[in-house]
């Protein structure tokens, strides 16, 4: 069960239950189960019964695929705030398409999906809200697949670097390692460095660690490797 008040009342500020009776929200934290997860404990695995979605209040999971050649490509980095696996619960699929791993120390809640998606057919006008941000978010993965078909590596990297850092600083700071960004990008790891060094030694970003600043955002956009 889910009766902390502040986990509840972070639960009740994601879309999924923004909109949801007082009733209806006491019913989905009576059949939650709160897990603790240590850095490098698994939540579920590829092809496990998806009956369950999940809400991440501390921590990092990321979601992964072990692909036909048996390498992992990462699929998302989830954050506080971030629920996940709650596509399943419209599409019919039977199984969990990835894996989920702790990155840090997270605290998770499990939710029952079919008891979720129940409370949904009884209060239709809550299905319109989450419609309308789920629209966004298919938006924003259509956007993601363009930069990993259409653009070459560079042009990849410049993307997640312009759409990432702070719009009025400039500056990002990865949370995550690079590698798993490489991925993300679909690109390998020493290719992600290499591209990171030639917009260092160009003088268009520069890298102190595990922050990014951007010097000169024009040529930023401009750059050809």
């Amino acid at each position: 069960m889910l009766t902390e008040p502040s986990l509840v009342a972070q639960l009740r500020r994601h879309h999924l239950f923004g909109r949801l009776p007082e009733a209806a929200l006491h019913e989905v934290c009576m059949a939650a189960n709160v897990r603790k997860l240590p850095t490098g404990a698994p939540l579920f695995h590829q092809g496990d019964r998806a009956d369950r979605f999940y809400f991440l209040f501390s921590g990092q999971v990321k979601l992964h695929r072990v692909v036909s050649d048996g390498q992992e490509k990462l699929v998302e980095v989830m954050r506080p705030g971030d629920a996940f696996a709650e596509a399943l619960l419209f599409t019919g699929t039977s199984t969990y398409p990835v894996c989920a791993t702790a990155l840090k120390p997270s605290l998770v809640a499990s939710l029952h999906g079919a008891g979720y998606r129940r409370l949904l057919e009884e209060h239709p006008s809550v299905c319109l809200d989450i419609l309308a941000t789920v629209s966004v978010r298919l938006h924003q993965r259509m956007n993601e697949i363009d930069t990993l078909t259409l653009a070459n590596a560079s042009h990849r990297v410049v993307r997640f670097l312009t759409q990432t850092c702070d719009e009025t600083t400039g500056v990002l700071t990865l949370d995550v390692p690079k590698r798993l960004i490489a991925s993300k990008l679909g690109i390998q790891p020493e290719t992600f460095s290499r591209i990171l060094h030639r917009l260092m030694d160009s003088g268009v970003i520069a890298v102190q660690r595990r922050r990014i600043e951007i010097l000169d955002r024009k040529a930023l956009v401009g750059f050809q490797d």
